[in-house]
This record gives C-alpha cells, sequence and structure tokens, in this order.
C-alpha cells in the first residue's frame, strides 16, 4: 500500500531500522543526554526563544492539545477558539470540559481567518487564544502573521495546533508571538504514532508554574522539572524518541526546517499542477492551502468522495484521506508529509487518469 494520508505518514528506512530493535532501558545518562539533544533540535525547528522548553508527552497529538489546555489556561481566562473544522472544534470541546470560560470564531468550512474576522475581538479583554497552523480537516492554511500580531497587540496567549502543519507550512514562534506550539510524532516528522511534543516560550513555562491541573499525567510542571535532567516522569515511548532523535539530526543535516519547508511545498505543487486536468476542484483556494494536504471534491455531483476514497484503496493499493460528517461524500484529502517519493505521487495521478477513463471519476 502506498500512503497518501496526513497521518500516520510512511517513514523512511533509517526509521523503520530502528523501531526493529530492541528498546533499551532509559533511566540512564546516554538517554538523557539524547532527550537533552531531542529538546534542543525541537527548540530550533520551531524557532523558539532561547528560554524555551519542549515537553515529551506519550500520548497523540489531541493529547497535547489537551495538555496545552490544562497547563496554559484556568477558569480565570477569557479565551478565544478559532473553530474552522474538526480540530478546531475539538479545542472547543477541550475548554468545555476544562471549564475554560471561551468564545468561538465559527468560521464556514475552508474559510481563511482574515483580519477582518479577528477585529470584532479587539481590546475586548481576552487573555488566550486557541488556533490551528493548518485545519487538517479542510487543508486551510491559516495566516499566523495575522494571527500572532493580534495576539501580541492584545496581549494575548496564543497556544498554536501545528500537529499537521509542522515542518510543512512555515512556523516560527519568535516571529508569530506564538507562545506554545504542538505537533505529533506521526505527521511530518514521520514517526509512529503514539507522541507529541510542545514547546513552551518563557511566558508559557510561567503559566505552568501558577497553574495545577487536576491531572497526574499531564502535569507539565512535573515534566519541566524531570525535562532538566533530560528525563519524563513516567515511562514514556522509548523507541519513537530515540527513532526522533536520529529524524531531528537528519533533518538538521538536510537544511533545517527551510528545507523541509520548501520539499512540502514542492511536492503539493507538483500534484496540484499534475491534476489540473483531472475533474477534481481543490476545495481550499489555492493561495490559502497548507502545504501538507491538498483537499478534493469531486467535480461531478453524482461521484462520492469516500467511493473514491475505497475505490483507491480496494483496487490500486493507495490510500488517500476521507473526510467525515457532512463532508464525508464531498471531500477527500491527498497528504503531502512522509516519505513519499515523486514516483508514489505519480503512480496516485495515473490512479485518477484510470479512473476518470472509467467513468468514475
Amino acid at each position: 500500500m502506498t500512503n497518501f494520508t496526513v497521518g500516520p505518514v510512511q517513514m523512511d528506512e533509517e526509521t523503520r531500522r530502528i523501531g526493529s530493535e530492541q528498546i533499551p532501558y532509559f533511566r540512564t545518562q546516554e538517554f538523557s543526554a539524547l532527550m537533552r539533544e531531542n529538546e534542543a533540535l525541537l527548540r530550533a525547528l520551531f524557532d523558539a526563544p532561547a528560554d524555551s522548553r519542549a515537553i515529551f508527552l506519550t500520548g497523540s497529538g489531541t493529547a497535547g492539545m489537551e495538555g496545552g489546555v490544562m497547563n496554559f489556561f484556568t477558569h480565570d481566562d477569557k479565551v478565544l477558539v478559532v473553530n474552522g473544522g474538526s480540530f478546531g472544534h475539538r479545542f472547543a470541546e477541550l475548554c468545555a470540559i476544562h471549564e475554560i470560560p471561551f468564545t468561538e470564531i465559527k468560521l464556514e468550512f475552508g474559510k481563511p481567518l482574515t483580519k477582518e474576522i479577528l477585529s470584532q475581538y479587539e481590546n475586548l479583554g481576552y487573555t488566550g487564544m486557541l488556533v490551528q497552523l493548518c485545519e487538517t480537516s479542510s487543508g486551510i492554511l491559516y495566516d499566523m502573521n495575522i494571527v500572532g500580531d493580534f495576539c501580541e497587540r492584545n496581549g494575548i496567549f496564543l497556544f498554536v495546533d501545528a500537529v499537521s502543519g509542522f515542518l510543512a507550512d512555515r512556523l516560527s514562534m519568535k516571529e508569530m508571538h506564538i507562545n506554545a506550539a504542538v505537533t505529533g510524532s506521526q505527521k511530518a516528522l514521520a514517526l509512529p504514532p503514539g507522541m507529541s511534543f510542545t514547546v513552551l516560550d518563557g511566558t508559557a513555562v510561567s503559566r505552568c508554574e501558577k497553574t495545577r491541573p487536576r491531572s497526574l499525567y499531564f502535569d507539565y510542571q512535573m515534566c519541566l522539572k524531570d525535562g532538566e535532567r533530560g528525563q519524563t516522569p513516567f515511562t514514556p515511548a522509548v523507541g519513537t524518541l530515540i527513532q526522533l532523535n536520529a529524524r531531528l539530526r537528519g533533518i538538521e543535516k538536510s537544511g533545517g526546517i527551510s528545507a523541509m519547508n520548501r520539499a512540502a511545498k514542492e511536492r503539493a505543487d507538483y500534484f496540484r499542477r499534475r491534476i489540473a486536468h483531472l475533474p477534481l476542484r481543490m476545495f481550499v483556494a489555492p493561495e490559502n492551502a497548507s502545504n501538507c494536504v491538498t483537499a478534493l471534491c469531486p467535480a461531478r455531483p453524482d461521484v462520492g468522495a469516500h467511493r473514491i476514497f475505497e475505490i483507491l484503496k480496494d483496487e490500486y493499493g493507495i490510500w488517500v484521506c476521507p473526510n467525515a460528517g457532512e463532508y464525508a461524500d464531498k471531500v477527500f484529502r491527498v497528504g503531502h508529509i512522509g516519505h513519499i517519493t515523486q514516483e508514489e505521487t505519480d503512480k496516485l495521478i495515473a490512479a485518477f487518469e484510470d479512473l476518470a477513463r472509467r467513468g468514475i471519476l
């Protein structure tokens, strides 16, 4: 099977090789040194301030989202939540569960967050903002420069879900005034699923020192304290952290974050250019589309998007990303992250062309 989903994605040979090895004992100086290096490399990729720290949580990207909500905010906050799809809605759910007062900025699915929309929330006493870098369910990329400037101007703490967009789309914590950002192991880092990584600036660290979440496992004070010695409070996904170290070193050697962003953009642009003749249309305007994924709609109203997903899987050995809910039969998505070659992209395009010839598309 060839995997064009947005997670888990295809892993390179070295990552798979490391995953086949025996998992070592981790309460050692050697593992602590590896973890300190992981933290330094992640901070560099997030372009985080000098006083930043990293949290390594054994749990998926949603665990990192929930951990951030629990540790950065309390019932005394007043939070803005950008809800433009499944993952924006998830932030709203988390705020409701943990009794964080919030206001939703409800966007039409697949539409951008603009200066005009944000202007409605100026000087209203908001203390926090939760937003996706890329809303994966629609494939839209939010303009983090606009968001960051708004938050800086209003003294708002900014927590960004960069689970899918990290490494594919440009992200700079320093330039975009981001206080904390989270990503997941199974996206562009191309590791097995099951870990999330959150980078915190000094302000975020201070917030963690003042909050007391009603949780043992999600207590970031404990994570930060153990992180000083290169450890985690509880047993982490040790093998994945070793794979992470190899991936981060490889990314650094290959040109760092700019090279990763460029490669994802080239893959996305190549795919979008090559399917222009097919009866498919991009769900998101090209200028607002993330590099990590392309959301597509069949041009013919009688063609179901989920049926395309099933035929590609069953007859062509290719996975793409289906959508759920009301968009299940309207939109499917093609990922551009992970270890994907141009030959594999050509294989997917050829499958679409064959579906068109067969009258299915």
